[in-house]
């Protein structure tokens, strides 16, 4: 069976000021291609289809559009929701759209019910896991700990007891929207990180011939057997090395996997640029950046006059504009900086507190600290939801 691996999509989202709905438009018309061209059996979209939980309207437009235009094709869709959809807006009418080959899996409690399929060798068994936010999903699965390994093993194991029941030789193929340890982040996925740990083990996914991954927004193998498809468009500077693609991915009657990435259209090239001011203009090398979008960090020791302005006119698509000034090594802001690089917001808590008493928290406080954050976290998802 040959699968086609993409996720993240995003609809709604912006690039810095750039409305991205055209060039998702055209990664719509790019999929649909591809799918009837490279001759896909199904198409897996591993959740954060929207960008946010209230979708602005013309990306719900957009995404009612996929869906027909896949619906037309006769090529069965499963879809899952993730960090970023609303899971019950999503599965609105599933039901129904269900019986067009779309299947939207958005309830916890279908984790461990498949869609199944069938080709000449056999079924494969379709398991869709939304995105199990911890604090609100731990009854559903009886977890004493919220944490992301705890749900995500939950549910692994009703998604390994189903296959069980199957005739042998059934293949499977698992969707999961999660941080599985090994997979490189980048500045545009939004943070899930619950009890201080976010990342899984891929070995939760034990058992299963296929798992595709959607959060993360770089293409990456973790195994041979789970890869993320990244997002198929940028949606940070971060992103300026990412090859953008996704995964066609052919299971074959024993359920090996082999894998070919297949780029998809990006409306422009990403930049990321460094020097003061007069070496950013000047430099000839720096010509090729000239039609990409640029975010240009300046170290001039003071600020410019008019820096926007005169990288414009070499630079038309600059977005991003960040002044760091080089330093010297006794700088007192330099330093606290680098205090702050790679630290967490409970390393911060943390420090503040060792400043304002002298001494840092102790075990129990460190606790306390740690469960007010997973509280907001929780609060926020909660309130998203609700929108």
């Amino acid at each position: 069976m040959r699968l086609l691996h993409t996720s993240d999509w995003h609809l709604g989202r912006a690039f810095h000021r750039v409305n991205m709905l055209g060039a998702q438009a055209d990664f719509v018309g790019h999929l649909v291609a591809t799918v009837r061209e490279r001759e896909v059996d199904a198409l897996v979209v591993s959740g954060d289809v929207y960008d946010r939980a209230v979708p602005p309207l013309a990306a719900v437009e957009l995404f009612d559009d996929t869906l027909h235009r896949l619906a037309d094709l006769g090529v069965p869709t499963v879809m899952i929701s993730g960090n970023h959809d609303s899971a019950r807006r999503l599965g609105v009418g599933a039901g129904l759209i269900d019986r067009a080959g779309i299947h939207l899996r958005t309830e916890p409690s279908g984790c461990g019910t498949p869609v199944v399929l069938a080709d000449a060798s056999g079924d494969v068994a379709f398991y869709g896991l939304p995105y199990l936010e911890p604090a609100l999903v731990r009854d559903e699965f009886g977890v004493e700990k919220a944490g992301h390994e705890t749900v995500l093993a939950a549910a692994m194991d009703r998604v390994r007891a189903d296959l069980a029941t199957r005739a042998p030789g059934t293949r499977s193929v698992v969707l999961a929207h999660a941080f599985v340890t090994g997979g490189a982040a980048s500045d545009s996925e939004r943070d899930i990180t619950v009890g201080g740990v976010a990342a899984v083990p891929s070995g939760v996914f034990d058992g299963v011939d296929y798992v595709a991954l959607g959060h993360l927004h770089g293409c990456q193998t973790i195994t041979e057997r789970v890869r993320y498809s990244g997002s198929p468009l940028p949606y940070s500077f971060s992103e300026a090395e990412h090859r953008k693609s996704m995964w066609l991915v052919d299971l074959d009657a024993g359920g090996t996997v082999t894998a070919e990435r297949l780029d998809c259209p990006v409306p422009r090239r990403l930049a990321r640029v460094r020097g003061t001011l007069a070496e950013l203009l000047d430099d000839p090398g720096l010509a090729r950046h000239a039609e990409s979008w640029v975010e240009a960090t300046l170290t001039d020791t003071v600020r410019p006059a008019d820096p926007m302005v005169r990288l414009t006119e070499r630079f038309p698509h600059t977005l991003s504009l960040v002044f760091a000034p080089e330093r010297g090594a006794d700088d007192p802001d330099l330093s606290y900086a680098r205090r702050l690089a790679g630290r967490g917001e409970r390393e911060i808590a943390e420090d503040f507190v060792t400043h304002v008493r002298g001494a840092g928290p102790d075990e129990q406080e460190r606790a306390v600290l740690q469960q007010a954050f997973d509280a907001v976290r929780a609060d926020e998802t909660v309130r998203e939801v609700a929108r």
